[in-house]
């Protein structure tokens, strides 16, 4: 841990009677405090959204948070730092704050704001955003830290304005994301804000409360009222945690957002990466939170390195910033102890749940293979509300595809159709820089694709013809076309809708033998296959580098074959005509097992005609979570209740089917290659992530039936209608896909 001594109240950088700021929207209160030994010290009190703060107490000041009908709805102690945050509490006005043991020097009244207590504009209006670095203020007082960029002096503009809004360090006038850097070579104004408690912004921090939604409405409010902002709207981008909060900040509908470009993201907190399956992801999503958690330490102590640098060189708004950091929201804790989908928790955190809300023209973009925020992001796709206008592209490949070439230029084509309002077109020394960054990135020379619309002349007769198009853009065998693993696709298909609309759910039978083929089991036919299930003895992960070289060209995988009796495994027989797979898996499978609980892992891959094999896909289910959904669950995505009243241990001596959610695919298994599913604890399959499973509790065995009773199978979505011309990709050359020897199981002793 950090260290937290020597905070902000005792360090001379908190002036002691720092109050609000009268600004119009913005409640406000303070008083005095009695405190042991008779002395007193200026303490400040600001409502908020369904929260109250206090600030500039003496540590371990016992607090009564009052109602205007005098009862007590809230208790608390002052922090290290003398502060303390109500979180919870009902809008209205008159709450009071009384320190001590009596009334008497109770704040003046504050008023606790709803989500939807929108400031007037002027509120937004009155606020002036030079270049370079600053804060502004949201709707409660707090100040959030702010860079921003301009193609020119602001007297020469407006120009055409994104913002990028996380909790990493968009506001760090030092350095520049990626998606911000890439959208300033490309002429755009770049807006860099860091989210509550993070950096050098006030506040506290918690894992997307509405609060950091709302703060992302204010800030779009307030750079889009700037003077140097085109067309009096802005945009937001950027990959994974600028991504995802795009989505957080869009649902609640800024006026003057124009659109957004969420890249790498999730659909479902729980279900999508910290809990896939039921199982706890302990290799990305335990780690992640801890980082999280760690940025929001009090500077200059803890916290971000950039935000030290700050307080070191006399900014003290950052100093006095830092007063609440102790109060930010402990994320391990409710982590491990919501273990279950817990709606009133969990819905709010699922934007598959809320992106009906987004009003605003969407670009959507990632990868199926994703080593952090994972393949599940499709889910959403058809939950968008009809009529907004969604442009959504899906490869094979790493958390960083969607800087690859053929995704960044229609993400700067989406952009310039929806900020800029101008016909797209990459500049010719913007495509030189980026040539050579793809060089250093991935060791290989990638040039970006031509404009689409060059020699267009008429705007509004280009936008026609791009909303034409269909939205959904699938990049098929990412890494084969062109240098073995660059990011080129080999081919591309584009369809009206999610999921494509002619895919046909296939399934295939698990036989004796380790078959897999189309038939059912006859009739009377008995069978059943058996593994040693023992979490502790799979390969934690198929990466086990510690550089972060994802995005090179041929990343170093060593994903290894399944150990023997560790597993089950299904082989087709080599297909006569390449088959597309393209959407969600279901893997539905008869289990006995000697514990009252296991986890599985289900492993999809293709065993190609020269002996390798590859990595296509994986789904993970906790066995006593498998009951569904029924309203939700589909033949090709089943979808768990993961809730602990559903929970159910397996049975003695009984096959229960569980059906295994394996996220969607995107892959052409070619002529004379087999398809292959793999049953198995989890582990062993994709870097990065690892699971808390549950442990083997002596010789555990799980048996899988494949009987006409109980007939096990995985189903395929397999595509109609598409013509692959393209060779049999390279081993290794898929993103995101390692490829090996082929080393057939051993036969059962």
């Amino acid at each position: 841990m950090r260290s937290q001594g020597h905070l902000i109240a005792a360090s001379g950088l908190f002036v002691a009677t720092l109050l609000v700021s009268v600004i119009p929207g913005v409640p406000a209160g303070a008083g005095d405090v009695a405190v042991p030994g008779g002395s007193s010290v200026a303490f400040s009190v600001r409502g908020s959204v369904e929260q109250v703060s206090v600030v500039g107490l003496h540590p371990g000041v016992k607090l009564r948070l009052v109602a205007r009908d005098g009862h007590t709805v809230g208790r608390g102690t002052a922090d290290a730092a003398g502060s303390f945050l109500f979180r919870d509490v009902v809008p209205g006005r008159g709450y009071v704050v009384e320190p001590g043991r009596t009334a008497t020097n109770a704040s003046p009244p504050v008023r606790v704001l709803a989500p939807d207590d929108h400031p007037p504009a002027s509120f937004y209006e009155g606020q002036t955003l030079a270049p370079g670095y600053q804060y502004l203020t949201t709707r409660d007082g707090t100040r959030l830290a702010v860079n921003v960029v301009l193609p020119g002096p602001a007297d020469a503009g407006p120009y055409p304005t994104v913002i990028e809004y996380s909790g990493y360090d968009p506001a760090n006038p030092h350095g520049t994301q990626a998606a911000s850097r890439i959208a300033q070579a490309l002429g755009y104004a770049t807006v860099g804000i860091n989210l509550r408690g993070t950096g050098c912004s006030g506040g506290a921090w918690q894992y997307f409360e509405p609060l950091q939604g709302l703060d992302g409405y204010d800030a779009v409010e307030v750079v889009a009222a700037q003077p140097w902002v085109l067309h009096g709207k802005v945009a937001m981008v950027g990959i994974s945690y600028s991504g995802i909060t795009q989505l957080f900040v869009a649902q609640t509908q800024p006026p003057h957002l124009a659109a957004i470009t969420p890249l790498s993201v999730i659909a479902d907190t729980y279900r999508g990466v910290l809990y896939p399956g039921g199982i706890l992801n302990t290799g990305f999503a335990v780690p992640w939170a801890e980082d999280r958690q760690s940025d929001a330490a009090p500077a200059p102590h803890g916290g971000q390195g950039w935000a030290k640098r700050r307080i070191a060189a006399g900014d003290e708004t950052c100093a006095e910033n830092q007063a609440l950091r102790l109060q930010t929201g402990d994320v391990l804790a409710p982590i491990r102890a919501n273990d279950h989908y817990d709606p009133a928790r969990f819905d709010a955190l699922t934007p598959e749940l809320f992106v009906d809300r987004i009003a605003v023209p969407t670009f959507l973009a990632g990868a199926l293979q994703d080593e952090q925020t994972g393949g599940q992001w499709p889910a959403m796709i058809d939950d968008f509300a009809p009529g907004v206008p969604l442009h959504v592209t899906m490869t094979n490949g790493t958390h960083s595809e969607a800087f690859g070439p053929d995704v960044i230029t229609r993400w700067a084509e989406f952009l310039d159709f929806y900020v800029a309002r101008r016909i797209p077109s990459i500049p010719a020394d913007v495509r030189a820089n980026a040539a050579s960054g793809y060089v250093r990135l991935t060791g290989e020379a990638v040039e970006l694709p031509p404009d689409r619309f060059a020699g267009e002349t008429d705007f509004d007769a280009a936008l026609a013809r791009y909303e034409a198009e269909r939205p959904i853009r699938v990049l098929f065998d990412n890494g084969a076309g062109g240098a073995s693993g660059a990011p080129i696709p080999g081919f591309e298909a584009s369809f009206d809708r999610w999921p494509a609309p002619d895919v046909r759910a296939t399934a295939y039978y698990f036989g004796p033998d380790g078959t897999l083929g189309p038939a059912l089991p006859a009739r009377g036919s008995s069978g059943t296959d058996a593994y040693r299930y023992d979490p502790a003895a799979m390969p934690a992960t198929s990466h086990p580098s510690s550089d972060d070289d994802y995005f090179a060209a041929l990343p170093h995988y060593d994903w290894k074959p399944l150990p023997d009796g560790l597993g089950v495994a299904y082989l087709t027989d080599p297909l006569e005509r390449s088959a597309v797979a393209l959407g969600p898996v279901s893997a539905d499978l008869w289990l006995e097992s000697s514990a009252r609980d296991v986890d599985l892992e289900v492993v999809i891959t293709e065993v190609r005609p020269d002996g390798k094999e590859t990595y296509v896909q994986s789904g993970w289910q906790r066995a006593s979570g498998r009951a569904l959904d029924a309203s939700a669950s589909t033949p090709l995505a089943p979808v768990p209740t993961y809730t602990r009243a559903d929970e159910a241990p397996l049975p003695r001596d009984r096959f229960v089917k569980v059906r295994v959610p394996v996220f969607p695919i995107s892959h052409a298994f070619r002529a004379g290659s087999r398809i292959r599913v793999i049953v198995q604890a989890p582990g062993g399959n994709r870097p990065l992530w690892t699971f808390a499973s549950i442990s083997a509790r002596g010789r555990v065995i799980n048996t899988i039936a494949r009987t006409a009773a109980h007939p096990s199978r995985v189903v395929l979505p397999i595509l109609e209608g598409v013509d692959v011309s393209t060779p049999l990709p390279a081993c290794p050359a898929l993103r995101g896909q390692p490829c090996r020897e082929y080393v057939a199981p051993k036969a059962p002793q």
